[in-house]
């Protein structure tokens, strides 16, 4: 069975997704559940963007050790220089070099005739040869480059020694037998092809990504390259989900496999998810909340009778737990202990004590508290931001024909502090009186809520981004009280905004 490698690009191209800003903390976090699902090669970043990123890249270099950590770098001297940097203590580093080659990116963006580039991705391939001995070259915008220079290109890298060759569909113009056919050209025509792998990495403009990235593997790609959860620029990316199980599934028909450990792909989806504030829709492939649920009655009395009848793949598979152990206001610590080592979950007895608080505060509002009820609370911040604001009470007046009013109290460094404010609604005048409190002048730059689990009774969850000057971070709060969930998420982002002023440095931002 030929081994598919897996690049993933959740840290990289998963973060330029719009309203995503992952601080370094969180970027290792991602990183550590990456090398748990078996990655192989994992892009931790551009590191020329920022003094902020390129920090980040050093620490997932150095946090991980089972992975190959490679940087983003254009063919520039200087962002192989940051590269390097970046990488620094990395056990397996490795520099992603790429270069535009199609006629409208050289004829707009460059300005260059084709030997032009030709010579400046040579230039660079070779400079980043003195320093890396791994090195994968992408050909942006392949998917719209002519199949004679992509083939010279592709010609080039390969004699000057690199091992991987990308060909991205970065704009996801492509169809499955367009981008299929240029991976069988490549491996037809060009000379040495059998000494470097193939790479592919697809976007979503046309809803294609996937499709075309196994037509690639059908076709001989050695590598697939994506993010979880399908995120990214625009559409997005390839869903690495997606191919994993697609793969897994129908082994028969593409004979190829990846080295993932499956049964982390749903612990790996909705760490993704949480913090990068982007909701997994209820009918995504593989890890959406419908993928396993059956309503009508013609399937589910086929599942009674056979579960194969509907259900191609199990739940188990991706590490999701079938039956449900329902949990209330009178379940003991022991019966607690045993749900979470059934979810999968091994903490130490002060984390188990903390959830057990949080579980009891909330079984006594409500009647049946869930598994996601309880993934919920564990997967709220272990490890939080410095609080320099913390939300101790809140009181809300409104009435149809009154103005809303809220009162806040909140304890500082200085103490309690309390304050009252009006509002167009209930959510806003609550924030119109914490920033009274807090002082900071900042714009809401996104709001949303989201039901953890089902019921009139059900927890909501709050998650907003929030943005001074070029500086923007994001807040969550879970609460029964979408009210309570909403100032506890503000509140959480004002404290985010203040740490991340500490190191903020303007970025830039790229795509492949």
């Amino acid at each position: 069975m030929r081994k598919i490698y897996v690049f993933d690009t959740t840290l990289r191209d998963g973060e330029q997704s719009p309203g995503v800003n992952l601080n370094t903390r969180e970027k290792v976090e991602i990183a550590h559940q990456l090398e748990k699902l078996g990655i192989d090669r994992m892009e931790a970043g551009f590191p020329a963007a920022s003094p902020g990123d390129l920090a980040a890249v050093n620490a997932v270099a150095r946090a991980v050790k089972d992975v190959t950590v490679i940087g983003l770098s254009r063919s520039r001297e200087n962002d192989i220089d940051a590269v390097r940097e970046a990488l620094i203590g990395a056990q397996d580093p490795c520099i992603h070099v790429f270069l535009a080659t199609s006629p409208i990116h050289r004829k707009f963006k460059l300005r260059m005739e084709k030997s032009q580039v030709l010579e400046t991705a040579q230039a660079a391939i070779r400079y980043a040869k003195k320093y890396f001995s791994k090195i994968e070259f992408s050909l942006e915008d392949a998917g719209r480059t002519e199949l004679d220079f992509m083939s010279e290109v592709v010609g080039m890298a390969v004699r000057e020694g690199v091992q991987v060759v990308n060909i991205p569909d970065t704009v996801g113009y492509m169809n499955p037998a367009e981008y299929g056919a240029i991976f069988k050209h490549l491996k037809q025509s060009v000379p040495g092809i059998e000494q470097v792998q193939l790479s592919a990495h697809c976007h979503n403009d046309l809803g294609l990504a996937t499709a075309n990235t196994l037509a690639a593997i059908l076709n001989g790609a050695d590598q697939i390259e994506g993010t979880i959860n399908g995120i990214g620029e625009r559409a997005g990316n390839t869903a690495i989900e997606e191919i994993a199980m697609a793969l897994a599934t129908r082994q028969e028909f593409f004979q190829a496999k990846t080295d993932l450990t499956l049964t982390e792909i749903a612990r790996t989806s909705r760490l993704v998810s949480k913090l990068t504030g982007m909701v997994v829709p209820g009918n995504k492939a593989v890890v959406g909340a419908n993928a396993f649920a059956h309503e009508s009655g013609i399937h589910q009395d086929g599942m009674l009778k056979e579960k194969s009848t509907y259900e191609i793949m199990t739940p188990e598979s991706i590490g999701l737990k079938e039956s449900k152990l329902v949990l209330g206001k009178h379940s003991g610590r022991h019966a607690f202990r045993e749900k979470l080592l059934e979810l999968g979950y091994e903490l130490g007895e002060e984390q188990v004590n903390d959830a057990f608080a949080k579980f009891k505060i909330l079984a006594d509002k409500k009647k049946e508290v869930s598994d996601e009820d309880i993934l919920a609370i564990l997967e709220e911040k272990l490890i939080d931001t410095p609080e320099v604001f913390q939300l101790k009470t809140m009181f809300v007046t409104f009435g149809n024909e009154a103005t809303p009013t809220a009162k806040i109290t909140i304890e500082t460094a200085d103490g309690l502090i309390e304050e009252e404010a009006e509002g167009n609604g209930s959510v806003d005048a609550i924030y119109n009186a914490i920033d009274k409190v807090t002082a900071e002048e900042v714009t809401l730059s996104d709001y949303s809520i989201k039901s953890v689990s089902q019921g009139k009774d059900a927890q909501g969850e709050v998650h907003v981004v929030l943005t001074q000057n070029e500086v923007s971070a994001q807040g969550r709060g879970l609460s029964t009280d979408i009210l309570e969930a909403s100032a506890r998420a503000y509140v959480d982002a004002v404290n985010q905004l203040i740490e991340k002023r500490k190191t903020f440095g303007k970025r830039d931002r790229v795509t492949l």
